[in-house]
């Protein structure tokens, strides 16, 4: 135990990302070979809420688990304190509500102007509510369990030898390739005529790798995990609820201009 403690105190941005990603692409993977009549539907696929979950495990469990291990329950108290820690000026909620949202409605007001493929699907859906309530649900679980470990842990390690714009890119980086497996997964054949794995990477990198750098210049004047937890689901409420129905290089056109306009 001894040894495996100071090989993780050397090691613990490599160690957060090598079991983040063991425990999430491993847990969709049993998932996908669980289900041999896949349905490659978002919405349609049975177990797609169970990859989800095994998702948000990695980085929760990781975060936690290695904080304890490495910084004792002094670290749990610590990592419980940045939490609860709220007070610290409506201009940063009003950073962390608002800066995912302005910019993808903005793109979505510009780019639908030349085509309706780019108006938001929520505008087209019957039963609007559900689609907002599906998007709020689904951001505040991605927000708060992933967020434990990016922001809870290797944000600040991090930011020990990087500056912000390095720690945001690197983070965003492998928090866009932390995506691909279960998204791949749930795309169907929105990629269109793009090659899935070239259209992810394109997308995931233009838009995750900025919005990190954001979140972490937000955390960096903030010191506030659940300010953090808020920003991350402010973007992915957004993202579900403001998506367009559109396919191919439009839908890849939308996620370029959001990444731009951020």
């Amino acid at each position: 135990m001894t040894s495996m403690k100071a090989f993780l105190t050397r090691h613990p941005v490599a160690a957060y990302f090598v079991l983040t990603f063991g425990i999430s692409w491993g847990g969709v993977l049993v998932v996908i070979r669980n289900y041999n009549d896949v349905s490659w539907s978002l919405f349609d696929n049975p177990l797609f809420p169970f990859a989800v979950l095994a998702m948000v495990a990695g980085p929760s469990v990781t975060g936690l688990v290695l904080t304890g291990l490495i910084d004792g329950s002094a670290g749990l108290r610590a990592l419980r304190s940045r939490l609860l820690k709220w007070r610290v000026g409506a201009r940063w909620y009003a950073v962390a509500l608002l800066a995912a949202p302005i910019p993808a409605t903005l793109v979505a007001l510009i780019l639908s102007s030349f085509s309706t493929e780019f108006i938001p699907g929520i505008f087209l859906n019957q039963d609007k509510a559900a689609g907002v309530r599906l998007g709020l649900v689904a951001g505040v679980t991605a927000g708060f369990f992933e967020e434990l470990g990016w922001t809870g842990f290797a944000i600040p390690r991090l930011r020990q030898r990087q500056g912000v714009l390095a720690t945001g890119l690197i983070a965003g980086a492998l928090w866009s390739a932390w995506h691909l497996l279960v998204v791949a997964w749930g795309m169907g054949d929105r990629a269109g005529t793009i090659p899935v794995a070239l259209f992810m990477l394109v997308d995931g990198m233009a838009s995750l790798p900025a919005f990190r750098v954001l979140m972490v210049w937000v955390y960096d004047r903030t010191g506030s995990l659940c300010v953090a937890m808020l920003m991350h689901a402010s973007l992915t409420a957004c993202t579900l609820i403001l998506a367009p129905r559109a396919t191919g290089p439009a839908l890849l056109a939308n996620g370029v201009g959001f990444a731009a306009a951020a």
